[in-house]
């Protein structure tokens, strides 16, 4: 009997326009996240933020049955690591002190977009999932070596596809991000409970401090965005990237938030804080039924305690009372721990051909792992969050 892979034929894509938008969805699911979308991907792509001018040159794997997508994955030629949030730069900085040459390297991922989503999409229907999830890493792994990569990475992949990418072989590296949960919360009071009363009137005061400044806060969202709100966000997301120096490298242009804004009106937000009839800062989110995602945020003025009420406060709220389960704020941020955000793992996996360079990288990545555990021990202390359902529930 033909095995699955050899059932398969595969087709390097140099642009996700090159597949239709129908036949890439329905891998993916209508409950996906937004960031392995095919409108999230053009609008990458097509805006001039995720190409070979960048960085970010497209080589997506896509495996056919006869004219049939079976599967697929979003993949990049990387020349450098900035925009990945899963750091290897001392990796790469080992690699030239070994004269092996470290980009371009294969992603598996989506550009400039630290959220986990699958990362192997199979079609709805196929009988023996974990074979195609193989033959698209083993077309990834071909491909890097053809294409003259030095190693091969798929971040933020599924947990169940980073089980699987592990037991193939690949280092596994996991990180932490701090992501707040609904447990079942029934109002905004029901979350401050789970603090004690000096945390609890902390928050509230941060909270509060925007009225006492004459700033509101509300989300648009829906028919109510326009060209105006797409521009303002790319305006928040420059301001930051501004502000940071030479970390704060501008790799998005305005015209992805333009694209954005238009082909996902259905799960972009933009949470505004105005101030004397002026909007002064604000956020850009993205939305599924079951999580937020916080992706961006900036100032036009500096206040007290406005981000924290913009990019957190503002949004478990709304969270609540829509009944989302997760809101996922982004990379980083240790801050949040003390405002409920829990230590969430997040997976990555890598394969890197020079067995030296190879094997270097594994041993990083266990005295790595060895300082996980105190350092979510450290997170769950800090946090001060009450056991859910709090006696009396």
């Amino acid at each position: 009997m033909e095995s699955v892979a050899a059932q398969l034929r595969l087709r390097l894509l140099e642009s996700i326009t090159d597949v239709s938008a129908a036949d890439w969805d329905a891998l993916a699911g209508p409950e996906a996240p937004p960031f392995v979308r095919h409108a999230w991907l053009a609008a990458m792509e097509e805006s001039g933020s995720a190409t070979r001018e960048t960085g970010w040159e497209p080589q997506h794997l896509t495996l056919w049955r006869g004219g049939e997508l079976v599967a697929a994955s979003p993949a990049y030629r990387k020349h450098h690591s900035m925009g990945e949030y899963v750091y290897d730069f001392s990796w790469a900085g080992a690699a030239e002190r070994m004269g092996v040459a470290y980009y371009p390297k294969l992603v598996v991922g989506a550009p400039l977009s630290p959220a986990t989503s699958p990362r192997f999409l199979v079609a709805p229907g196929e009988k023996d999932v974990r074979a195609v999830r193989l033959a698209l890493l083993q077309a990834a792994v071909d491909s890097a070596k053809e294409t003259g990569c030095s190693s091969v990475h798929v971040l933020y992949p599924l947990e169940e596809e980073a089980d699987l990418l592990e037991e193939q072989g690949l280092a596994r590296r996991i990180t932490l991000q701090f992501h707040w949960k609904n447990p079942g919360y029934p109002d905004y009071d029901a979350y401050l409970a789970r603090f004690d009363a000096k945390r609890r009137a902390q928050l509230k005061r941060e909270r509060a401090a925007a009225a006492t400044q004459g700033i509101t806060v509300r989300t648009v969202r829906g028919e109510e965005l326009g060209l105006e709100h797409a521009r303002r966000a790319y305006g928040f997301y420059e301001a930051t990237c501004e502000s940071r120096g030479p970390w704060g490298q501008v790799q998005l242009t305005e015209d992805f938030f333009v694209r954005a804004f238009r082909a996902l009106p259905g799960q972009v937000e933009l949470v505004q804080a105005e101030r004397a009839g002026k909007v002064i800062a604000g956020a850009f989110n993205l939305v599924t039924p079951e999580r937020l995602y916080g992706r961006y945020w900036g100032c036009f003025e500096e206040h007290p305690f406005l981000h924290f009420h913009v990019c957190l406060y503002h949004s478990v709220d709304e969270c609540i009372q829509a009944g989302r389960r997760v809101f996922e704020p982004g990379a980083g941020g240790e801050h949040k721990i003390s405002r409920g955000f829990e230590p969430t793992a997040v997976h990555s996996a890598h394969l890197i051909f020079n067995r030296t360079l190879d094997r270097a990288v594994r041993d990083f990545l266990r005295r790595e792992h060895e300082h996980l555990r105190p350092a979510v021990a450290q997170a769950e202390q800090l946090s001060g969050l009450k056991p859910w359902p709090l006696p009396g529930r």
